[in-house]
């Protein structure tokens, strides 16, 4: 199951068999302005990956958004996962992230071929 409102996605997968994972995970953002990165996204990532609760806040600056929040939310929910696990990606079966992203894009008036830091490059 997964459900898109602006600001919030909410995932949830139950285990198919011993070697799966079940997970329901809430994603809350925000666009934010960081004193250091400037405008960018405030991530609040909770819920429960395999019975255990997560509780993960992270902030992306608005040229990382895009292409990082996928991976970064990924390796975190790994964290989680039992000895030998291995967490799918959060994108792999979720098209609710294309409204997510959209909203973002919004939220942080995203155009292509805004620049991007090159200290984010390395």
């Amino acid at each position: 199951m997964a459900k898109f409102e602006p600001g919030h996605v909410h995932i949830e997968r139950t285990a198919l068999n011993t070697h799966d994972h079940s997970y329901d995970l809430n994603i809350q953002y925000e666009a934010v302005q960081d004193p250091k990165e400037g405008r960018g996204i405030q991530f609040h990532m909770h819920g429960s990956i395999e019975g255990k609760p997560v509780e993960e806040k992270f902030f992306l600056p608005k040229d990382q958004v895009l292409p990082s929040f996928l991976s970064l939310a990924t390796r975190k929910a790994q964290s989680y996962m039992s000895a030998g696990k291995k967490f799918e990606s959060l994108g792999s079966s979720h098209k609710i992230y294309d409204l997510m992203f959209e909203d973002i894009r919004q939220q942080l008036d995203v155009k292509s071929g805004d620049p991007i830091k090159p200290e984010h490059l390395e």
